[in-house]
């Protein structure tokens, strides 16, 4: 299994043959330079989505509708969107699971907001959520913009993976030294890779503090467009 970080939030995922884009920002995304755009997202067969905020979202339906893939997520959105937008969806909701082909995926509870913007102002797009993917004989969690949470007891624990993909930048999430607390306290990982951080000058700019934190723990600071193979 491969794991790339195309920037802040954004993944991809490769497992057999299917490619998971997770949140996949494009547009705006300051990390991401525009000539690696289309090999980011090059046979993508499922776009998994967290929340609705911009950094998540803007790219979401235009790929949909570019790559003829379903978007995996929140019942409710999904619903909507597969009714206005044309486009195929996999809707399910906090504490289903879905087989997408051999690569499972079961969404967890998150604890941060999900609103996008609208002519009429703001308005909610479904809730925020995580995912457990299990593939390969191993278990992602993707945590999505989250912050500490006592969820995050029972998910370890019942969950069990082996892989955490965290958000750590601090502002809109956990920081570094929060996301080290949780990944100690509630979890048993091999690796965890930091994300939503270094995008912008707000965000924490370094993973030093969650590796510190985790001692024995492999913890991977991402690069652009590099696959890290767990």
């Amino acid at each position: 299994m491969d794991i790339i970080w195309l920037g802040h939030g954004s993944f991809r995922i490769e497992t057999g043959d299917h490619v998971l884009l997770i949140d996949p920002w494009l547009t705006g995304n300051p990390v991401l330079p525009e000539n690696q755009h289309d090999a980011a997202v090059a046979g993508g067969t499922h776009i998994l989505l967290t929340h609705t905020h911009f950094d998540h979202v803007v790219d979401v339906l235009p790929l949909a509708k570019k790559l003829g893939v379903p978007v995996v997520g929140q019942y409710d959105l999904m619903g909507f969107w597969g009714e206005t937008e044309g486009i195929e969806t996999v809707g399910f909701n906090k504490g289903g699971t879905v087989d997408l082909g051999g690569v499972q995926v079961s969404m967890v509870p998150a604890s941060h907001s999900s609103t996008f913007s609208t002519p009429d102002g703001l308005r909610t797009g479904g809730t925020e959520v995580g995912f457990m993917i299990r593939a390969e004989g191993k278990t992602v969690y993707v945590s999505g913009d989250t912050d500490i949470m006592a969820d995050m007891d029972w998910m370890g624990d019942y969950y069990q993976p082996d892989v955490g993909i965290l958000s750590a930048g601090g502002h809109f999430t956990m920081d570094m030294k929060g996301t080290a607390y949780a990944a100690k306290r509630y979890f048993d990982f091999k690796t965890v890779i930091p994300c939503h951080y270094k995008t912008f000058p707000i965000l924490e700019q370094s993973a030093q503090d969650l590796i510190d934190g985790l001692p024995g723990v492999a913890v991977i600071e991402p690069e652009i467009m590099k696959a890290i193979t767990v």
